[in-house]
This record gives C-alpha cells, sequence and structure tokens, in this order.
C-alpha cells in the first residue's frame, strides 16, 4: 500500500530522517517546517496522512491539528503526532484536539509502517464514502448535513473482554460513565454477542491468558456483522510484534498496559465519532440508492427501476416456462382532480392509489409509477385469467371507496387497466408493455373503468 503523506518538524533533521524512512516504503511525502506551512500545504495538497511534530515555535502541534480538524477540507485527514512528549496527558490533550494517535520519538519503524497503513486504509473507506455522498448532493438525491451530528450526542454500546479483574474492573467504570459496558467472559461469548449485539466498540486484551488475542480479533475482523464495527487492542508495553500484527489485520486502535482511564475514554470517544460518521455517509448513500428507483410521491418504484429489470424478468420467465403478466393503470379523468381541487389534491390521490395498488398485490409483484396518473405492475408466474382477477378486484377497490382528500372533501375515483402477458418465445418487456398499453387505450376508449387484455 502506497500513500502521501505530509511529515511537519521545525528540526530539519527531523525532516530528513523520516523522509528518508517513508520513501524507502515507497510512500509520497510531503514536508512541512512549521504549522502555519503544515495548514497551507494540507489545504492545498490534500494528503492521505500527517505526521505531526507536537514541540514547534509559535504554533504547536496541537493547534495545527484543532484547525486542520475544524476545516472541512482536511477534518478526514488523519493525524498522528510525534513527539518525545509520553504523558498520559499529553496523549488525551491531542486526542481531544482530534489526533488519531501518538508515536513517541525515537519513532520505532514497525509501529510507524504499521499505524500509517492502519490509518490510510480507515481513510480510503471514508474518502469513497464521502466521495459516494458528494455525488448524490450533485444530483440533488442527498442533501447535506452538518458533520455535528455525527458526534457524541448519545451513549455508545462497547463489548469488553479481559481477564485481568483489576483492569477490566477500571476500564468498565471509565467507560461507563458515558457508555453502556458489556462485559464477555469469553472468547466464544465476545464473537456471539459481537455478532448479534449491533455494539458501537469492541475492546480486546491481547494477552488473554488461555486464548490468542489476534485470533480473536481476526474471528472480529472476519465476521459480516463487526468488520466495521471499532476494535481496541490492549497491549503489553514494548510488545511492538504483536501490536504489528493487530494493525495489519484491521484493528482501529490501542491502549498499552497500564491502561489510562482518561486515555481510554479520550480513544473510545475518536473512535466512536468516527464509526458514527461512517454509519452516517453510509445511511445516506443507501437513501441515495433508494431515492434514486423510487418515486418520491408514491412511494413505489420509479419507470427507471422498472425498465432495468423488465427485461431480466421476462427473460427468467421465459426460460423457466413461467407466464408473467403486466397491468397499466390510468387513473380517469385525473386531469380534472388538479383542475377542480389543485395540485395538492391530486398528490393525495396519487398517494392513496399507490398504497391501494400495493396493497393488493403480492410481495413478488413489481409495483411502480410511470409518471403522471399512470403505474404499471409487473406479475411474475401469473398468467392472464389471475391477472384479470387481480386487475378486476384492484379497479374495485379503487372504485368503491371514495378517497379522502380533506376533511369536508371525498372524492369518486375509477381506473381504466390494460393488460399484456408474456406469451411466447420472441416476447419481450417493450413487446408486453406495448400490448398493455394499447389493452389501456381500448378500455378508456370503450368507455373507461373497465379491465382489458389485449392479445398478442
Amino acid at each position: 500500500m502506497t500513500a502521501r503523506v505530509l511529515i511537519v518538524d521545525d528540526v530539519p533533521a527531523n525532516l530528513k530522517l523520516l523522509d528518508a524512512k517513508l520513501t524507502a516504503e515507497y510512500f509520497g511525502v510531503l514536508k512541512a517546517a512549521s504549522g502555519p506551512e503544515a495548514i497551507e500545504i494540507a489545504t492545498r495538497e490534500l494528503p492521505d496522512i500527517i505526521l505531526l511534530d507536537v514541540m514547534m515555535p509559535g504554533m504547536d502541534g496541537f493547534e495545527v491539528c484543532r484547525r486542520l480538524k475544524a476545516a472541512p477540507a482536511t477534518e478526514h485527514i488523519p493525524i498522528v503526532m510525534v513527539t518525545a512528549l509520553d504523558q498520559s496527558k499529553d496523549r488525551v490533550q491531542g486526542l481531544e484536539a482530534g489526533a488519531d494517535d501518538f508515536l513517541t520519538k525515537p519513532v520505532n519503524d514497525l509501529a510507524l509502517f504499521a499505524r500509517v497503513k492502519s490509518l490510510v486504509r480507515l481513510k480510503m473507506v471514508t474518502d469513497e464514502l464521502r466521495m459516494r455522498e458528494a455525488t448524490g448532493q450533485r444530483i440533488g438525491a442527498l442533501v447535506g448535513t452538518s458533520t455535528e451530528r455525527m458526534l457524541m450526542t448519545e451513549p455508545g454500546r462497547a463489548l469488553i473482554i479481559d481477564d485481568r479483574p483489576t483492569s477490566l474492573k477500571r476500564m468498565c467504570e471509565a467507560l461507563s460513565i458515558e457508555h453502556t459496558v458489556t462485559v464477555a467472559e469469553t472468547p466464544d461469548e465476545m464473537a456471539q454477542l459481537a455478532a448479534i449485539g449491533d455494539y458501537d466498540l469492541l475492546i480486546v486484551s491481547l494477552t488473554l491468558s488461555d486464548y490468542d488475542g489476534l485470533r480473536l480479533c481476526s474471528q472480529l475482523r472476519s465476521l459480516e456483522s463487526t468488520r466495521q464495527t471499532p476494535l481496541l487492542a490492549i497491549v503489553e508495553e514494548g510488545d511492538t510484534p504483536r501490536l504489528v500484527r493487530a494493525l495489519d489485520m484491521g484493528v482501529n486502535d490501542y491502549l498499552v498496559r497500564p491502561v489510562d482511564r482518561n486515555e481510554l475514554v479520550a480513544r473510545c470517544r475518536t473512535q466512536l465519532r468516527r464509526k458514527r460518521f461512517q454509519d452516517y455517509l453510509r445511511d445516506k448513500f443507501q437513501q441515495g440508492l433508494e431515492l434514486a428507483i423510487t418515486d418520491s410521491l408514491t412511494g413505489l418504484y420509479n419507470r427507471r427501476y422498472m425498465e432495468s429489470h423488465l427485461a431480466a424478468m421476462v427473460q427468467d420467465g421465459l426460460q423457466n416456462h413461467k407466464p408473467v403478466s403486466i397491468l397499466i393503470f390510468d387513473i380517469d379523468f385525473f386531469k380534472s382532480v388538479n383542475d377542480t381541487h389543485g395540485h395538492a389534491a391530486g398528490d393525495t390521490v396519487l398517494k392513496e392509489f399507490a398504497q391501494r395498488i400495493s396493497q393488493n398485490v403480492r410481495g413478488v409483484d413489481l409495483a411502480c409509477r410511470m409518471g403522471g396518473e399512470e403505474f404499471v405492475v409487473v406479475m411474475p408466474d401469473t398468467d392472464l385469467s389471475y391477472a384479470m382477477m387481480v386487475a378486476e378486484r384492484l379497479r374495485q377497490r379503487i372504485g368503491e371507496i371514495p378517497f379522502k382528500v380533506e376533511d369536508t372533501l371525498e372524492l369518486n375515483v375509477t381506473v381504466s387497466i390494460g393488460i399484456g402477458v408474456v406469451e411466447a418465445a420472441g416476447d419481450t418487456g417493450e413487446k408486453v408493455l406495448e400490448r398493455a398499453d394499447a389493452a389501456l387505450y381500448r378500455a378508456k376508449r370503450d368507455g373507461r373503468n373497465r379491465v382489458v387484455a389485449e392479445a398478442a
């Protein structure tokens, strides 16, 4: 894996050393010698990760971090603070400023490369989701939302396993102030609870006496239900090889024993904030997909979705020697509803009409709004007689029960329905749709409020 790394340090020798190490591993390197220069380069170049020195004259690393995380263009770039400070309060201050991790000078090469690769992988996921959201906003399918909504607005749910009672008690007490904490007694219980519990954070000790903590982390990362859940590992000080393996397999963050409660709370808060932001992006992407294939007024599938699936449904029916029927609905004299009572009344009729269709067809049937007052239902494994029965039932359902538009206004609405059926090997979705449309034309020509099937 390669990436562009911005290194920030006011000491030229430190810049040169980090540049040589990262270049040897085929990373692209950008350099800045001060806080203002770092902000300017980060904003212009948008690197994949920033290695930021804390102790710099003028603007220190904490302030640089705060400013980068406050700017929309750079807030998603991972920041690793590189410093000679090794006190817990310094790490907590950096995490609260928005830093993703700390590396203590002199920097261990294994830890450096493992952390850079891990954070870059995480950023790639976030970048992909942000790109999808931006595309949705450009085409009007999504509305931009402030990221403040994805921060710590409600407690998280954490699942912990650690076979050291004193350490486990301290972690539970620290996290229970803000979050709901569940303790797993065994690795098997951890995997089972994580798979069904919808947790926001998983905390695993890598020093379990009777089980390999790395294997448990690997299992959690391989499960579909926990693949995206933040995973925080507890390691012994100096156990770099185990830590590197953990980061390589997808562990998001780690704490070194003895665990400082303030650092624990700060790191968990960072992971939860990131998870909620990614969940938000995924939800918005799913929402965008749904908006792209559904009609916003009625909630039925739209014409684009119907046309893309009709051919496949017809082909599947032909291959399996099963009939496919298409019903086209047109609300009779709908223009007079809009002209007489207004478009709001017309929209109410359309929504109620779509609801009655949905209530009277099967789950396997494809109900769509073609546009205006025209609707289509595609019915797989359905012959003409059954399609006629369903269409007649729908016609009666529409015509017999008035549509309530306002408290004091009810409208009598009728519908004309045309039916086309896949009948021969040469049939296509377009041909059957044309036959159903021709049948609809006959129904309207012959007096409306009726069902007509057009022969091939």
